[in-house]
């Protein structure tokens, strides 16, 4: 091994030192030497060799050998071992501005942060205000400078890029004065975004692009042809446009809406029904069929118009075809949110302030759940909060009604699978949400039985965020969801789409199977602050994605057919 990689190495023990929280002493020791190496002019393949390795500054009997193991054999046990005790997102975690690896260890020891997505998760529902060492100032540095290490991240989540395509689109049809189109993932509502693909109808394809590629907010333009332009963004994300004639417009729509095994299989069937089909046209022999949106393009191949969210090639050309397209739920089935946190626990808004935003956003109710008792780092209820919010919303039920405000609690699934309240105090809510909160680390059999204990309990109604996942940044605790699922219908409980666009947890796949089982979804943003009332539409993209139905929805219910449900619930 070479000098580079020796000190390179030395570095990174030192820093994973403090990390594990040893004696700074101990870390120092390690800086130094890496120090003493670096400055060294001889080879220190010959420094190994001929011993004076430790005669250098620094550089003792135990760090001398380990430099010595490094040499000769390319590998060191130690530091192996050292590594692969420390969560691999600490060291991730180091780019951040202002976040030292003592900082890192009290987010650890504190909250069990390892990722850098599960600290961007923490800070967005305000866990880092009242650690030592941090606050307002802190979390909100640590936020800038996550945005930083995420302009070189391949991927990104839907609610991020669409902001930007959002922005650019806006841009771009400002001084063109023409609609910029939103096509690609984004369009059809996936989770996580490679990038941004966008389209506009034009005669004028150059000046268009030229325009395109002079954009503030565009770092680098990688390639620049009469009819696409593609770029990467300020924010590190790649965008796509692509620019074609007004009567292209409908079939490029359709192309690069995509997905491509969606349009492999519609071209499939227009071959069989003797059409030729690409983004350029539709074509029957010779002939060009004129279209003038996608649902010419669908009726010209005998199927109803398919909504952009569903077209994955998972059965929407059979059920169109049958006539068993699924009539999605829209934004405007929703008649109120069943997740949402106050300032009692972790939330930054009264539930009065709550309720009045969301009576003028138009909904009839809301659910407030607050963290249990066992989410301490959360600001979990205690038995006095709990009667001190009854009381609040007691007196505003009566001052806001008709609007009203169900009183849950968001009470953690503990290892056993029990709820971390007794029944006596579960009983006081109208609703319980449970949620598993911590041991994401058991086995697969583990795991399921013990959610599936908390679906069996009689004060449950809901199930919260049922894998665990945080998208691009935590992967989802093993649990057989089928089997949870069953749990769920067979004791009439529903499940959380949990609209957080670092969750979006159930996945629009399971959504899919719950609604065969016939489990009610609880379309749920986990509000934490202002920002958290527009997670909603998110939340609404995906479960059209997942197939569902206004029927399929807990929160499509009016109020009063939502408390009965909250009764059936509990076998009342």
């Amino acid at each position: 091994m070479d000098k580079e990689s020796v000190v390179k190495i030395l570095y990174e023990i030192a820093v994973l030192l403090e990390l594990s929280g040893e004696n700074p002493f101990k870390s120092r020791a390690y800086e130094t030497a890496a120090r003493s190496l670096e400055r060294a002019t001889e080879n220190i393949s010959q420094l190994v060799k001929e011993g004076t390795i430790f005669q250098l500054p620094g550089i003792g009997a135990a760090i001398g050998k380990k430099i010595k193991t490094l040499v000769e054999t390319g590998r060191l046990e130690y530091y192996e071992n050292l590594k692969a005790s420390t969560p691999p997102g600490h060291l991730e975690m180091l780019k951040i501005p202002g976040l030292g690896p003592k900082k890192i260890r009290t987010l650890y020891q504190a909250l069990g942060i390892t990722t850098i997505g599960e600290l961007e998760y923490a800070c967005r529902e305000n866990r880092l205000l009242t650690l030592p060492g941090f606050g307002s100032k802190t979390q909100e540095n640590i936020l800038k400078g996550i945005e930083r290490v995420k302009q070189y991240q391949s991927r990104r989540l839907y609610v991020e890029a669409l902001e930007e395509a959002q922005r650019i689109s806006a841009s771009l049809r400002e001084k063109i004065n023409l609609p910029v189109t939103i096509a690609g993932s984004l369009r059809r509502g996936a989770e996580t975004v490679k990038d941004i693909d966008l389209l506009v109808a034009s005669e004028n394809p150059g000046e268009v692009g030229e325009i395109f590629s002079r954009l503030d907010s565009i770092e680098t333009v990688t390639a620049h042809g009469d009819t696409k332009v593609s770029v990467i963004l300020k924010s590190g994300i790649n965008a796509d446009l692509r620019i074609v004639t007004h009567e292209e417009y409908p079939y490029a729509l359709h192309h690069f809406t995509g997905s491509r095994e969606h349009n492999t299989a519609l071209r499939s069937r227009a071959r069989d029904l003797g059409f030729k089909m690409n983004e350029y046209g539709l074509l029957h022999g010779e002939e060009k069929i004129i279209c003038h949106g996608e649902e010419e393009i669908f009726s010209h191949l005998h199927l109803p118009y398919i909504p952009p969210e569903l077209r994955e090639n998972m059965g929407e050309i059979e059920a169109a075809e049958r006539g068993e397209l699924p009539s999605l739920v829209e934004e405007k089935d929703i008649r109120g949110i069943l997740h949402i946190h106050s300032n009692f626990s972790d939330g930054t808004l009264s539930i009065e302030e709550i309720a009045l935003i969301a009576r003028q956003m138009g909904y009839s109710y809301i659910g407030i759940t607050d963290h249990s008792q066992s989410a301490y780092y959360a600001g979990g209820l205690k038995k006095e909060a709990i009667i001190e919010q009854a009381r609040v919303i007691n007196t505003l039920n009566e001052k806001m009604a008709p609007f009203r405000i169900f009183m849950g609690i968001e009470a953690d699934i503990l290892p056993d699978g029990s709820l971390d309240y007794e029944e006596e105090i579960l009983a006081q809510f109208d609703f319980v949400i449970a949620a598993v909160h911590s041991h994401f680390q058991m086995k697969e059999g583990e795991m399921t039985e013990r959610i599936k204990r908390a679906l069996r309990h009689p004060y449950t109604t809901i199930l919260a965020h049922p894998t665990g996942r945080l998208l691009l940044s935590r992967e989802p605790y093993e649990v057989n969801m089928g089997e949870v699922m069953a749990q769920a219908a067979a004791y009439r409980k529903a499940i959380e789409l949990n609209a957080n666009p670092y969750r979006l947890d159930l996945s629009w796949r399971n959504c899919i199977h719950a609604k065969k089982m016939g489990v009610k979804i609880a379309i749920n943003p986990d509000i934490h602050d202002l920002a958290g009332f527009q997670y909603l539409s998110l939340g609404v993209k995906i479960a059209r994605k997942g197939w569902l139905e206004k029927s399929d929805c807990l929160n499509c219910l009016e109020a009063e057919e939502l408390l009965a449900f909250f009764k059936k619930s509990r076998g009342n």
